[in-house]
């Protein structure tokens, strides 16, 4: 590949991590499409020199976002479809050629296509964090009409704004708090990742058929997925989400349909990227 060739990006801090590219450029070879998907380190304080930069380059067709740029990217795109107001954290930003900067969610898609095809009917769920993924998650689940959402996260003022923009029911937890019954519970944070701290919780209080969701993907198996396997819970892992937001973001930068028919073989080629 050369540099000369159209390319979307993802953004974040840390970013090291990040195996955004290896689906994109798998979907792109697999469609002969002549173009690339690369990952750039972009610390808080660099956000606005990284934008003007890339503006000004013909061959970037946008990027995605991830920790910790999600909400702090709202300052810096055009918002036509009210992603502020909706969930109030942007993870793909779309650049068009002499116009603005387009920021919208595909993590909320990405959430729910698993949960879907699992047939979840949940009335009750706990989000764990408060975060730019926790947002879309919450949107995502409150647009299914799920009742009863809680917010556990350290900042209680943080998880209880989240709950009245979402206008949801539901109550705000300490991460030390006991679990309640609920039919789904949710990471959405960085805890369990690979150089972070475990998040350890009390599984208990899950009634049998709750599904377990944890949209860290690196290690695949974390604790918490770990923990909810002894306890024989259903579970969902973090690669789970990343394709599933992957896919629509695919769409947004280089208009086709990513060959989800190849999702056994890019799993593959994920788990072992990890090893």
């Amino acid at each position: 590949m050369t540099d000369k060739l159209p390319y979307a990006e993802v953004i974040g801090d840390p970013i090291a991590h990040s195996q955004s590219p290896l689906i994109h450029n798998f979907w792109l070879e697999a469609l002969n499409i002549e173009a690339e998907y690369r990952k750039t380190h972009v610390r808080a304080e660099g956000l606005g020199s990284y934008f003007l930069e890339r503006r000004a380059d013909p061959d970037w067709l946008g990027c995605n976002v991830t920790i910790p740029h999600k909400i702090a990217v709202l300052d810096y795109v055009d918002d036509p479809g009210g992603v502020r107001d909706r969930i109030g954290a942007v993870n793909t930003i779309a650049s068009e050629t002499g116009g603005p900067l387009i920021g919208t969610n595909t993590d909320a898609g990405g959430f729910l296509q698993p949960l879907l095809r699992e047939g979840w009917k949940g009335s009750s769920a706990v989000i764990v964090g408060s975060g730019g993924a926790a947002r879309a998650i919450l949107f995502a689940l409150a647009s299914l009409g799920v009742p009863d959402i809680s917010i556990m996260a350290r900042d209680a003022a943080k998880g209880q704004a989240l709950l009245n923009r979402a206008r949801v029911k539901g109550q705000v937890l300490g991460m030390a708090d006991a679990l309640p019954a609920v039919d789904l519970l949710v990471n959405s944070t960085s805890l369990g990742m690979a150089g972070q701290p475990a998040l350890d919780l009390d599984l208990t209080p899950l009634p049998e058929k709750a599904i377990v969701y944890d949209i860290v993907y690196a290690p695949l198996e974390t604790g918490l997925l770990k923990a909810a396997r002894i306890r024989d819970l259903r579970t969902l892992d973090g690669l789970e989400m990343l394709i599933g937001q992957a896919a629509l973001a695919f769409d947004i930068f280089f208009d086709a349909q990513p060959p989800r028919d190849l999702d056994g073989e890019l799993r593959e080629r994920l788990l072992a990227a990890q090893s």
